[in-house]
């Protein structure tokens, strides 16, 4: 597996770790699962923003090692070979459905957006806000070329100015 995408899959870490994101979790602590979703929905609005045929090897080669260090992590944490497997399929799955619900984003209006991404946000009540941070993170994504944005260090600024 090619480890040059690990700053990349870093960078969307440190994305998912931004504790504003998180402001309006419906319970004390953000789980696993919360955190995963974030993940899922940064990398969901990455592929959307690069996807042409000209990006079209290199993102399958992204795609392929995003998900094998997400297969990792969970090893890592200590489930078994059948519920990792379990677990990866219903991941890939909700990564499709997130990757169908925000396909038309820039088409959709506020109440849309809301809806769309909500039902993978069970654990937020902010959803207004993650609009705002999402549609932030897709325009930065709209600035950059691919080979710019696998090079850069992220600065997890976005939505910060929203507070």
């Amino acid at each position: 597996m090619k480890n040059k995408y690990i700053n990349l899959y870093n960078n969307f870490i440190n994305l998912t770790t931004n504790k504003s994101l998180y402001k309006g979790l419906l319970t004390q602590q953000d789980t696993f699962s919360d955190r995963l979703t974030l993940f899922l929905i940064h990398f969901a609005f990455f592929l959307k923003e690069f996807k042409n045929s000209e990006n079209q090897k290199i993102l399958q080669e992204i795609y392929d090692f995003i998900f094998k260090q997400l297969e990792l992590n969970i090893r890592e944490i200590g489930y078994g070979d059948q519920s990792v497997n379990k677990k990866m399929k219903n991941y890939i799955n909700n990564f499709h459905a997130i990757i169908s619900n925000i396909h038309f984003w820039n088409k959709l209006d506020r109440n849309e957006k809301e809806k769309n991404i909500s039902p993978f946000l069970t654990n937020f009540q902010n959803i207004d806000y993650l609009v705002d941070y999402f549609d932030e993170f897709r325009n930065n994504l709209a600035k950059k070329t691919l080979k710019s944005f696998l090079k850069s260090v992220s600065n997890n600024n976005y939505g910060s100015s929203k507070t």
